[in-house]
């Protein structure tokens, strides 16, 4: 079994991707690593920063770490408040890891991408692997220029590094981030407490959506598959579902017929407004075997019980 190093293990994708690896691999084999500890877990933990390419290179030798899940990253909404520390970031987060992997010091990599990387002139419906891409954040600016480099270095160096375009992901085990799907998230959080829920975008927005298990699945599957069968070397599209707020709306309504919402749209809504509301992910069906299981629905219903044991529990 490998040993792997997971970077940026306390935020929405690691705290729960470190769980989820560890019903595969030992936990003794599982180190996590981010600037400082949140959640309660017995995970080997290194407080790290991933700007310095030493520091993670030491932890790599030490640890003698073979597949790295490079999670660090400023999310779109948050860092539009200040463009060059989250493209510093990013950016050089990423370089440090590809560095690695150039170097033969680990054997694969993955790192996230996102949808974030389409734009005003992407195709809205069914957006294709190789559509325009345009973005008009600096987070889907690093985001597509990481895409651009992970290629290179697959091309170039023959590293094994992986990456999925990921759509907005809905859990309930870490807070909103900063990113501008952030409202599918918080309003479980405001139905369970009864709040009446403010939304940051029009009720009508419609985007691409996925729930954190088969994110989870997604890296698993993604990372286990045969090198060779990869198409793909820059990132993957993923698609499971998408809605918009008013849809989600109605149908947390009609199990909790109080709750009320009302709209009131802020700067995210031009991010929004640049992304597609479905994404085309054939490659990742007919190259990995991608297929989700969650539904909307089920989705709903998974977010209802999990936000209230969580609550109910603090």
């Amino acid at each position: 079994m490998s040993r792997i190093l997971i970077l940026g293990s306390e935020g929405q994708i690691g705290t729960e991707l470190s769980i989820f690896l560890s019903k595969i691999y030992s936990k003794s084999d599982i180190i996590t690593a981010d600037l400082n500890k949140k959640t309660d877990t017995d995970f080997k933990f290194i407080k790290l920063n991933a700007l310095s390419y030493f520091d993670i290179e030491n932890v790599v030798k030490k640890y003698e770490v073979d597949d790295v899940y490079h999670l660090v990253a400023v999310l779109s909404a948050k860092g539009e408040a200040d463009p060059l520390n989250t493209w510093k970031v990013n950016m050089t987060s990423l370089f440090n890891v590809l560095e690695l992997a150039r170097k033969k010091l680990i054997k694969k990599v993955f790192w996230p991408s996102s949808i974030s990387v389409f734009g005003d002139t992407s195709p809205k419906n069914n957006t294709a692997q190789f559509s325009i891409k345009e973005p008009l954040t600096v987070y889907g600016i690093s985001k597509l220029s990481g895409e651009s480099w992970c290629e290179y270095y697959n091309n170039t160096y023959g590293t094994d590094v992986r990456s999925i375009r990921f759509p907005g992901i809905i859990s309930s085990k870490t807070l909103p981030g900063g990113g501008t799907t952030d409202y599918a998230v918080s309003i479980f959080y405001s139905l369970i407490k009864k709040e009446v829920f403010k939304c940051f975008l029009n009720k009508g927005t419609k985007l691409p959506m996925i729930y954190i298990e088969d994110v989870l699945r997604s890296i698993r599957m993604l990372m286990k598959a045969d090198k060779n069968t990869l198409r793909i070397k820059s990132s993957y599209n993923l698609s499971a579902f998408s809605f918009t707020p008013n849809e989600l709306y109605l149908n947390l309504q009609k199990r909790f017929k109080n709750f009320k919402i009302f709209y009131e749209s802020d700067y995210r809504q031009k991010i929004a407004d640049s992304w597609p509301n479905k994404i085309n992910d054939n490659y990742s069906r007919k190259d990995w075997g991608w297929k989700p299981k969650y539904s909307f629905d089920e989705m709903v219903e998974e977010m209802i019980k999990k936000v209230s044991n969580k609550l109910n529990n603090e």
